[in-house]
């Protein structure tokens, strides 16, 4: 509930002045940029860029702070249907990079749908944007289930990850590379993490740097 709370007051109190910086570089690139040298051009994107960055830095901490289990949300989730919908949402990507993106059978958990997608989602956007140069990108989703748990594996062919580094990629706005090699707001796997544990699972990585990764999460069977 404090992080709730938190999240709201400081994304309400910071977008209205990045909405004031963003509107004024603005005004100044419209009503001045014919006058300006190219270092002043350059200096004007480089605030809208910071800005950008920190609105989406804004945006994922809220999306952080909702990431909880209602029990009256939780309903019987086909795995493999939230997979094609994570599909569809990374449909840009896969095209931009020519990924292969498979999987096998995937079975129905009790879950919420919205937050297994954004799971499947970052996972197998993960292993498409973090590949190595020249070589097409190819993920696969798997599950195996064990007594009364499936452990589910997104395995990829990419970077790979240092062991130095296993638990610090699930901390929230952690980065191992600059914005500028790789976008994004290093809050992914903090936001696949808070998925697994609200229903009641864990999750890993196992790796190779140059050769791959595999994230590994398991779920309560139904």
């Amino acid at each position: 509930k404090e992080l709730k709370q938190f999240a709201y007051a400081a994304s309400h109190d910071m977008k209205e002045p990045l909405r004031t910086v963003i509107n004024f570089v603005q005004l100044l690139q419209k009503k001045y940029g014919e006058s300006l040298d190219d270092r002043a051009s350059q200096y004007m994107g480089f605030i809208v860029d910071g800005v950008e960055h920190m609105q989406k830095l804004i945006e994922s901490l809220l999306a952080y702070s909702r990431i909880d289990i209602k029990k009256e949300r939780l309903t019987k989730v086909s795995v493999n249907d939230a997979y094609e919908q994570a599909i569809t949402n990374l449909s840009p990507s896969i095209k931009e990079n020519k990924a292969v993106v498979t999987r096998d059978e995937l079975p129905v958990i009790d879950g919420d749908e919205m937050q297994i997608v954004l799971l499947l989602q970052n996972l197998i956007g993960n292993g498409i944007k973090y590949h190595n140069a020249g070589d097409v990108p190819h993920v696969h989703v798997s599950a195996t289930r064990e007594d009364d748990t499936w452990t589910f594996v997104v395995r990829d062919n990419g970077i790979g990850i240092e062991q130095q580094y296993f638990e610090q990629i699930f901390q929230i706005f952690q980065r191992l590379h600059s914005y500028s090699q790789y976008s994004g707001t290093g809050i992914g796997l903090a936001l696949c993490k808070r998925v697994v544990e609200q229903h009641n699972g864990k999750i890993w990585v196992e790796s190779t740097p140059g050769q791959g990764t595999n994230f590994i999460f398991t779920f309560p069977s139904c």
